[in-house]
């Protein structure tokens, strides 16, 4: 079986991995005994966000990213609207090649709490260059080093980030 180009291939990595989320996210919880969560998936990434999930009281606006193990990516790029909502969170998915989850990082507050505040954090730049080759500031969106995000084992213990104890 041949290997695939991951970065050529980001985007629908990065899908995949999010069906994966929600699916075994609802899975557990299922398995805890619960069936009280509700999940809405963003058509666009205009608001800072991929998905919410809720549950009870809480509700959970979620950024999603994605690294494959061994990664060097050190920094990912956050909206500022995403402090905007109530209870924002970003959730960076390690996963294997075969896009298995290794461990998440872990960047919110408690349950109900808001996102600790990134608008001192550096003005990030788009990825791809004007046609007189200058990357434009993206005023609305920061760049959060990977050292501001909490390493998370599990995804139960995501879960537990994401509503706190079942």
């Amino acid at each position: 079986m041949a290997e695939l180009d991951h970065a050529r291939n980001s985007q629908l990595r990065e899908l995949i991995v999010e069906h994966l989320f929600v699916g075994e996210a609802l899975r557990q919880i299922w398995e805890w005994g619960f069936a009280d969560v509700e999940v809405l998936r963003s058509e666009a990434d205009a608001f800072g966000y991929d998905l919410v999930m809720a549950r009870g009281g809480t509700v959970r606006h979620i950024q999603l990213k994605t690294l494959i193990v061994g990664g060097k990516a050190g920094e990912v790029k956050i909206s500022l609207r995403l402090m905007e909502k109530p209870s924002g969170c970003v959730i960076w998915i390690v996963v294997t090649k075969d896009l298995r989850f290794d461990h998440f990082l872990w960047f919110g507050g408690l349950p109900d709490e808001p996102l600790p505040s990134i608008q001192d954090l550096r003005v990030a730049k788009h990825t791809k260059a004007n046609a007189a080759g200058t990357k434009s500031e993206r005023p609305d969106h920061r760049i959060v080093p990977r050292t501001r995000f909490r390493r998370v084992s599990s995804l139960e213990e995501i879960l537990v980030c994401l509503f706190g104890e079942f």
